[in-house]
């Protein structure tokens, strides 16, 4: 149980006996630093049950808690706060009972209720970009964090692999290509493709020019160019099942699936199930056809079927067209419920989807509800803020992104420069300094991405990720590589019982308040879907190591059972911070 809790409980059992009145909660604070004490309990809440004076008040709960309650040695009050200051036995008892526990903070046994987590989810029409890797980062980050509060987890994806993206490139590729592939061209096979998507738009926008320069309206122009007619006509027949279009389409998603491959690789993601739109788009029919018939939706005169929203203060939204094709929210309703068939364990579903969708999903959540599915009520759409870079809004269609596979170039780079410069790496070999560079350039890149809040928008700097300062992935690497050092240099057993007759320092105590904070810090995170709470919570872990090691000696300390105890302290804090670490993917280095 938790200071917190034990120290609630007791507090309510007081003001119980004290003053005879059921105190409904209790309220904390950090203690000011001016002050004695290790957690500080807020009087003055308290006078709404209790009359009297809060200074008072406080000294006669101090006085029970003191006399009553092993974990509080001393107190003092400042007048509406009750500093209390904790027993080291408390801190020793507790330090004693995780010291062994791998992986510490995690929950071992997961429910067998399970939830599928969706995220990446890209086009297939040209490579993962910047906003891919924040999605991507995201939703497989979300997934790690509830497998370690205790979920049960799918990772999946759904793949945009149809429509008029897709021919366009398809078409470009067939005018322009010269029988070109990855193979003869070098390029990666989502670069090749995404390379031809950009050549559809040139030849486009070129078309448009002539034709206006011909005296046809820029609007027409833009219905009429040639080349986007021929791209429809692909469309017709690939839906149509024309075997030359349905070939081309399966050999340049090929490429574009080894491409993907290749990324997700690199970034350290993965998925346990895929899902293809081309499967997808009809699966909802049969779902809105039951609806028809069941009142949740209605048909217009046209024959297109909608359903009414107006009441949950949203608007009518088409679910079938007229000729009875699918639309996005047919498909989504159809692979919804498909994925609860596939997966019967799945009680809950988080869409890894950028806020411009967040209208899209309030919708389908709705429509799912009103279909009568009880899963439905645990869906949850994980929005995020668009990234930026300093030069601006990316284009894919002009070729202006910054696809993901550069940028994790650029960020080694990076990493490399930085490292020369602040001449961190003497002494390693030419392998083990690539080696280091991908961890520090991942783990800078991954950890500015995952400390924001996800709905917030990102300003991505690429140089200000990689500092060795501050709130950055790299700093806190070297702080595990400081610690894994300081364990090397231990030349003695450090899993050597202790004498837990300690009296600690005020350091001591901070470090091992922090550590205690991190199950209750996963599970919030689970439970907000934000890894920005773990991220910041190791910087503070973080924070308080270096603190520690500034003002306590450790492997200098003459007391042998002290300098037992801060080695072992130090591997714990290096414990959690591997810990926290891989809830976000992000790879802690032995040496640095």
């Amino acid at each position: 149980m938790s200071l917190q809790k034990v120290i609630s409980q007791s507090v309510i059992k007081a003001v119980g006996e004290l003053y005879q009145v059921e105190l409904p909660t209790v309220e904390f604070q950090p203690t000011r630093k001016d002050f004695e004490g290790d957690i500080t309990v807020v009087v003055f809440p308290m006078l709404r049950f209790v009359k009297g004076n809060p200074v008072e008040i406080g000294n006669k709960i101090g006085e029970y808690l003191q006399e009553h309650v092993f974990e509080v040695a001393k107190f003092n009050v400042v007048k509406g706060f009750l500093n209390l200051v904790v027993e080291d036995g408390y801190y020793l008892d507790f330090f004693n009972s995780i010291v062994g526990q791998k992986e510490y903070g995690y929950v071992k046994t997961a429910s067998n209720d399970a939830v599928m987590v969706e995220y990446s989810s890209p086009n297939t029409n040209k490579p993962l970009h910047l906003g891919h890797i924040r999605n991507n980062l995201l939703g497989y980050s979300v997934s790690e964090i509830l497998k370690a509060a205790g979920k049960k987890v799918y990772k999946t994806q759904i793949i945009n692999d149809r429509g008029i993206h897709i021919c366009k490139s398809m078409l470009a590729w067939q005018k322009f290509g010269e029988g070109e592939t990855p193979e003869s061209s070098g390029l990666k096979g989502d670069h090749l493709v995404g390379k031809y998507y950009v050549a559809f738009d040139q030849a486009y926008k070129a078309q448009i020019a002539e034709l206006v320069d011909s005296g046809t309206s820029k609007e027409q122009a833009e219905k009429e160019a040639p080349i986007l007619l021929e791209a429809q006509e692909m469309l017709r027949k690939w839906e149509s099942g024309d075997a030359d279009t349905v070939a081309l389409w399966k050999k340049m998603n090929g490429w574009v699936y080894d491409g993907f491959d290749m990324t997700y690789k690199n970034l350290g993601v993965d998925f346990d199930t895929l899902y293809y739109e081309s499967d997808t788009y009809l699966l909802g029919r049969d779902m809105v056809k039951d609806g028809l018939e069941r009142g949740v939706f209605f048909k217009k005169e046209d024959g297109s079927v909608w359903i009414d929203l107006t009441d949950e203060g949203l608007d009518e939204k088409i679910v079938l067209r007229s000729d009875g094709t699918a639309v996005y929210m047919t498909q989504d309703i159809g692979t919804a419920i498909q994925r609860v068939t596939d997966f019967p364990d799945i009680k809950g579903l988080v869409y890894t989807v950028g806020n411009e969708q967040d209208y899209h999903f309030r919708v389908l959540f709705l429509i799912l509800k009103k279909l009568g599915y009880q899963w439905a009520q645990q869906l949850y759409h994980l929005s995020y803020g668009m990234v930026d870079l300093p030069s601006g809004k990316m284009k894919s269609r002009e070729g202006t992104v910054v696809d993901a596979d550069d940028l994790i170039s650029n960020m080694e780079q990076t990493a490399e420069e930085i490292s020369k410069e602040l001449g961190k790496l003497d002494g390693y070999s030419e392998g083990e300094r690539i080696k280091l560079y991908r961890t520090i350039g991942l783990g800078a890149l991954k950890y500015y991405i995952l400390k924001v809040d996800p709905k917030k928008r990102i300003l991505f700097n690429p140089e200000e990720s990689v500092d060795f300062q501050g709130n950055t992935g790299p700093f806190i690497q070297y702080t595990y590589a400081r610690i894994q050092s300081i364990l090397r240099k231990a030349n003695f057993d450090v899993s050597t019982a202790l004498d837990m007759t300690l009296e600690l320092h005020e350091k001591e105590k901070e470090l091992l308040k922090q550590i205690q904070l991190f199950p209750e810090t996963v599970q919030l995170a689970a439970e907000n879907y934000s890894p920005a709470l773990i991220a910041n919570y190791t910087y503070d872990l973080v924070k308080e190591f270096n603190s520690f090691y500034q003002q306590v000696s450790i492997l200098g300390e003459p007391d042998e059972n002290k300098k037992l105890f801060r080695v072992q302290l130090s591997s714990k804090v290096g414990e959690v911070i591997q810990s926290a670490f891989k809830l976000l993917g992000i790879v802690v280095p032995e040496r640095m």
